[in-house]
């Protein structure tokens, strides 16, 4: 099995499931156990500003108030993740690659209140996530495109256009594809 870690799953256009439909997820783990990874494009109506009074982190000079807050995934929604560029150390952080790491700790969110924290970050409510082969499955079902992913999607491409920028990546038209598998 080929890890997709550091890859993106753009959903193809027949992908009707409203968790992901038009969604390029972001793979932060992927292995014989199943994957992990947050959907980049479902922006919440929430900003990083709610997120730090809910959790009474003091943010009066913090430049990143306004930040949109994701919908990383239907599972456990009340969880946060932050996707992020350098520094990658924090209380709770797993390394993705050697510029991109996730972490779930309130010590980074307190470090971006204080503009000191990592200048790139996605930060969601929830993830998406597969069991063992359920990945594997759904790929080989045609419901996904996966390709290397690219970190200027994720934080420099503006949301609406993630889906189509992230298929063009494996120079693929999003209109131009058939929902019908190819099996012979």
């Amino acid at each position: 099995m080929q890890s997709l870690s550091n890859h993106f799953l753009i959903a193809m256009p027949q992908l009707a499931d409203p968790n992901f439909f038009h969604s390029v997820t972001y793979i932060c783990e992927h292995n014989e156990d199943g994957a992990l990874g947050l959907v980049i494009n479902r922006p919440l109506d929430l900003q990083l500003h709610e997120i730090f009074e809910q959790m009474g982190i003091e943010a009066k000079d913090c430049t990143r108030l306004d930040q949109i807050v994701f919908s990383g995934g239907p599972v456990q929604p009340q969880r946060g993740f932050i996707l992020h560029g350098p520094p990658l150390q924090w209380e709770s952080t797993a390394g993705i690659t050697d510029n991109l790491a996730i972490t779930t700790s309130r010590d980074i969110l307190e470090a971006i209140a204080r503009n000191e924290g990592p200048a790139q970050c996605l930060i969601a409510l929830g993830y998406a996530g597969w069991g063992a082969g359920q990945l594997e499955q759904e790929l080989a079902d045609n419901a996904w495109l996966s390709g290397p992913a690219d970190p200027s999607i994720i934080f420099d491409t503006p949301v609406p256009e993630r889906w189509r920028a992230a298929a063009a990546l494996l120079g693929v038209d999003l209109d131009r594809l058939s929902g019908d598998a190819g099996h012979a």
